[in-house]
């Protein structure tokens, strides 16, 4: 059997932290060269249009996670979303979700949290954070805004569904900084992102200075588990963004925004497979 050669990443963790920093290098020289306007004003005082709004349970049962981890990840969460919780958006500025958090260190007051590397789940200072991504590009997806860096967690399905709020595979992945996720303002319009943690949820508010003549309904279509030829089973459906006036109702534009396509990483039997 053919085994494929590793890269210099992967032959040991001294080799992974040099090719981290590289990459965390070359994204701050990339950002230097292309002269981002990075949205950094905190204001406290809230816009006046509430745009869109939502919660997210932090402490969640996810398969044979320890949940020390998901006590961890509410720190995290805390002390992430403290340094965006106000960040005004203003005409032609990108939020950086990394330039606004800064490294996650334990220096810092980060703990160790859940990870997703490689289809794999782990754990590592400041983990969890993509929490604090999903709930900014679920409120993303209800504006105007332009998402320019988004990431996905390579196309596994890692855990059951618990109590899913939201269509599966509008998720992201971050990790600091080469892996960010970023939007930015091509509207005249001025918006203003709110992200705390208040007891057990995650809450996050997008508000702007003027309202929005469209509204959004993001939704999945055509969900369903199928085991495929490797013997895999795969989770597949298209989430689907309509554009509605606000005036008449009506779609005015339906978008495909993932089709999903995702591998099974837990145990589970389809209908009629038998025990």
């Amino acid at each position: 059997m053919e085994h494929k050669r590793k890269t210099f990443s992967e032959l040991s963790p001294l080799t992974y932290c040099i090719s981290r920093e590289k990459e965390i290098a070359k994204r701050h020289f990339t950002d230097f060269l292309h002269k981002v306007k990075f949205a950094k004003t905190i204001q406290k005082d809230k816009l006046p249009v509430s745009i869109y709004e939502h919660n997210s349970l932090i402490r969640r049962r996810l398969g044979n996670v320890d949940m020390q981890l998901q006590e961890n990840k509410a720190v995290n969460l805390t002390l992430a979303s403290a340094h965006i919780n106000g960040v005004l958006i203003r005409p032609g500025e990108t939020f950086s979700l990394w330039t606004l958090v800064g490294r996650t260190t334990a220096r810092r007051g980060y703990k160790e949290g859940l990870t997703i590397s490689r289809s794999k789940t782990g754990s590592g200072i400041g983990g969890g954070l993509c929490q604090l991504s999903n709930l900014i590009h679920w409120m993303v997806l209800h504006t105007e805004l332009t998402i320019v860096e988004h990431h996905h967690h390579d196309r596994v399905d890692l855990f059951p569904d618990f109590n899913r709020q939201i269509p599966f595979g509008t998720g992201t992945s971050v990790s600091y900084n080469y892996l960010d996720y970023r939007f930015r303002n091509d509207t005249p319009n001025t918006y203003q992102l709110f992200v705390y943690v208040d007891g057990e949820y995650l809450r996050g508010e997008m508000r702007a200075a003027e309202s929005q003549p469209h509204s959004y309904h993001i939704h999945a279509e055509g969900e369903y588990f199928a085991r495929e030829a490797d013997g895999n089973i795969y989770r597949n459906g298209t989430v689907i963004r309509d554009t509605i006036d606000k005036q008449t109702g009506n779609i005015v534009e339906q978008q495909t925004i993932r089709v999903n396509h995702a591998k099974v990483m837990y145990d589970m039997k389809l209908e009629g497979e038998g025990c």
